[in-house]
């Protein structure tokens, strides 16, 4: 692996490179590493807003079972529309 080192990082840029570490929950490291990746077009990671993490997943049951539960949402009642 190659070691670089960036110098004369504009503040602006330093606090966003922060804030971005803090939102991924990464090292600083990773996270250049990971914006540097998509910036080249080497590799599209999926991108993540982090709600997976805080709410959890769904399984295919889970999801089959909403969809029934709210499936008559859906439905106009017709008297309700004249």
């Amino acid at each position: 692996m190659k070691h670089l080192t960036v110098r004369n990082v504009p503040a602006d840029v330093a606090r966003a490179l922060e804030r971005e570490k803090v939102r991924r929950t990464a090292s600083l490291n990773e996270t250049v590493i990971e914006l540097l990746r998509r910036a080249l077009g080497l590799g599209e990671a999926e991108r993540s807003n982090g709600l997976a993490r805080l709410a959890g997943g769904w399984s295919a049951e889970d999801l089959q079972r909403f969809e029934t539960a709210v499936a008559g949402f859906g439905r106009i009642d017709p008297e309700l529309w004249q």
